[in-house]
């Protein structure tokens, strides 16, 4: 096998997730998106967005990145 700088590309297969949501929670996503497209001037429907959202926010939660850190798992 050779010795390439680039790893091994991770698994991208998308999963998907159903989920059931709060009415008020379903309001402010409507509302999110909406400011979304003002800001950036591309409409996104709501499903589109949930994934960055929660990336974003697991990306900026520290206590989850300690634990990742330390290999905790629970």
């Amino acid at each position: 096998m050779p010795d390439l700088k680039l790893a091994r590309i991770p698994d991208r297969t998308p999963v998907k997730l159903t989920i059931s949501i709060s009415p008020d929670l379903h309001v402010d996503l409507a509302h999110y998106a909406a400011l979304y497209e003002n800001a950036y001037g591309q409409k996104e429907a709501v499903s589109d967005l949930i994934p960055y959202m929660l990336r974003a926010f697991l990306d900026s939660d520290r206590g989850f990145a300690k634990m990742r850190q330390s290999g905790t798992k629970s």
